[in-house]
């Protein structure tokens, strides 16, 4: 059974599958990134609003996470690609 684009149901499932743990990664990456940089920089509670000092670090800190990850993904990508051309070889 396909639909419009030719996909199989399976393949439809597989798809909404795979696009619901990316979200969970990417929920659980946002999480961490927020408790870490939470921990790390915030120490005033005596007001509603963040300390110039505060503020900085936070934004350092979300920045310097950030870069991480996106190296990080590049890098896995890197991998990811040559793994599959060593695999395309092997199959030749």
């Amino acid at each position: 059974m396909f639909n419009n684009y030719g996909q199989s149901y399976q393949e439809q499932r597989m798809q909404q599958l795979m696009e619901q743990k990316q979200m969970k990664d990417f929920m659980r990456m946002y999480s961490n990134l927020v408790g870490r940089c939470f921990d790390d920089c915030v120490s005033d509670f005596t007001s509603n609003k963040l300390s110039e000092k505060e503020l900085s670090c936070t934004n350092r800190c979300t920045l310097k996470n950030m870069k991480l990850n996106e190296r990080v993904g590049q890098r896995f990508a890197e991998e990811s690609a040559k793994m599959m051309e060593d695999q395309a070889r092997m199959a030749q």
